[in-house]
């Protein structure tokens, strides 16, 4: 709601109504979505969860795997047993030697709301047997498969799960690595007709819990990062979980955002939607991290709070205070020969600066009050003015900071709120007084915008620099170009 002081001879409160409804009528259609969202797509899913894997010793875990033991434990007391028992007393020992994970697959199934994970596996196995001094290499090659879906509890908390995790049947390949004798040869296929069976439920037992492990971890870190709080100046920006989408091959993480201050109280919460249909797209991006527009503005206003700025015009900018000397003359000699070099221009910023968006071009609106005092010592102004202010809005990035930045300030709509030097049309002041804020409110308000909103994600992510689009409801955030 727009709030403005009430001046002893102030005009009437009409006076500013288009000036509110203006400002509320672009807040309006902001809330359909949720405040934030993160969004993250394939390409981070399986960087993160390989990073995981790592840090989990998969590939330890493959080496690991009891190969002899579970075949001999799979063969015991089956109708082929003495069969099995008359290979595998030929068999001294048999282990993996080496193995590695190829590069995993995400992609949807076809309801949209799934994802499966496919992580290819490559492993040497060699086994060793007392016919022949060399040793006998086998190539296995096969995939876990899960599947990352929402759960849902009871008390309607939901959260990102995997689940279903076993050997794709269909990908399982296991052949000699070199061709030997024809005694050995024979061998290795019997060995070989026993891991086929084996290796899916060994991938199943020892890997699939590494697998959910590392995964578990990845949401967990992907969690936090949305915790991390955003610096405005004494104040912070902070997100709340509320809960996970899957649409097709993206993963959205679904926020609440509030204002904290520096005291650690809430001065802002943000309506959370439960229109969660409207979840941003993705594009072609890694991710993305978008900002409701009056969560936006309130990170804006966070930065450049209601405020007075007095300003010695004569000493300050003496070639304006000639300019605005010469403007009231023509409203009144008088006045203007009451200025004196202490001349003070008063300028209050009621409303913090509200983003307008059109067709991907930001401008912002300020209402701004302006009163000129003869001197330092003056009481009384000369006017007060009622001032709709408007300047282009300039995103940019450096690195992973988010710049704001206003240019070219306009006074659209000005108002006489009061005046001791007579009525008169406050159109007449405009060029001067447009020049004084771009002189004086400008610059201030610039000053304040420069250290930038750091989006630490970006970096937590695996990326150096991050980009910047603008919808009509939000500010979207996503990873530079390399």
């Amino acid at each position: 709601m727009c709030h403005l002081p009430t001046p002893k001879k102030m005009a009437s409160p009409r006076t500013f109504t288009f000036l509110c409804g203006l400002l509320a009528a672009n807040l309006v259609g902001a809330t359909l979505s949720p405040p934030a969202v993160l969004s993250l797509g394939p390409e981070v899913i399986k960087q993160r969860l390989t990073q995981k894997l790592k840090d989990h010793d998969a590939i330890n875990t493959l080496r690991q795997l009891p190969l002899l033991s579970t075949i001999k434990k799979e063969s015991a007391g089956g109708i082929f047993s003495s069969l099995v028992r008359s290979v595998l007393k030929h068999i001294i020992w048999l282990k993996v030697t080496s193995a590695s994970i190829h590069q995993l697959q995400v992609q949807p199934l076809d309801d949209g709301r799934e994802l499966m994970i496919n992580v290819p596996l490559d492993m040497v196995a060699v086994f060793n047997t007392p016919l022949v001094k060399t040793t006998v290499e086998l190539h296995m090659e096969t995939e876990a498969q899960a599947i990352i879906h929402v759960e849902t509890s009871e008390r309607d908390h939901s959260r990102l799960v995997l689940s279903d995790c076993s050997n794709t049947h269909g990908r399982l390949r296991i052949s000699l690595l070199h061709k030997l004798s024809f005694l050995l040869n024979s061998l290795a296929d019997k060995v070989i007709s026993l891991l086929v069976p084996a290796l899916p439920k060994l991938v199943k037992s020892e890997l699939c819990p590494v697998i959910k492990a590392a995964f578990e971890d990845m949401r967990e870190d992907l969690l936090n990062l949305t915790k991390v709080p955003v610096s405005l100046n004494s104040d912070h920006l902070e997100f709340d979980f509320m809960s996970p989408a899957i649409d097709h091959n993206v993963v959205h993480l679904i926020l609440g955002a509030k204002l904290v201050d520096s005291e650690g109280k809430v001065t802002k919460l943000f309506n959370d939607s439960v229109d969660y249909l409207n979840l941003p797209s993705l594009y072609h991006s890694p991710f993305s991290l978008t900002m409701r527009k009056d969560v936006v503005n309130a990170a804006v206003a966070a930065l450049l709070p209601p405020e007075e700025l007095m300003v010695l015009l004569d000493y300050v900018l003496p070639e304006t205070a000639r300019r605005l000397k010469s403007s009231i003359k023509v409203i009144s000699e008088k006045a203007a020969n009451q200025l004196r070099p202490t001349q003070i221009v008063k300028i209050l910023t009621q409303e913090t600066p509200e983003l307008l968006v059109d067709q991907g071009n930001a401008k912002v609106a300020q209402l701004v009050m302006l009163e000129v005092f003869a001197t330092n010592e003056a009481y009384r102004p000369f006017f007060t003015l009622g001032i709709e202010a408007t300047s282009e809005a300039q995103f940019y990035t450096r690195g992973d900071l988010l710049m704001l930045n206003f240019n070219k300030i306009s006074s659209d709509q000005i108002h006489l709120m009061n005046s001791a030097i007579g009525l008169f049309n406050p159109e007449l002041l405009k060029d001067i007084t447009t020049k004084i804020l771009a002189s004086v409110l400008l610059p201030n308000e610039n000053g304040k915008l420069r250290s930038g909103i750091s989006v630490s994600m970006v970096k937590a992510l695996g990326f150096e620099a991050a980009s910047w689009s603008l919808t009509e409801d939000a500010l979207v955030v996503t990873p530079a170009s390399s």
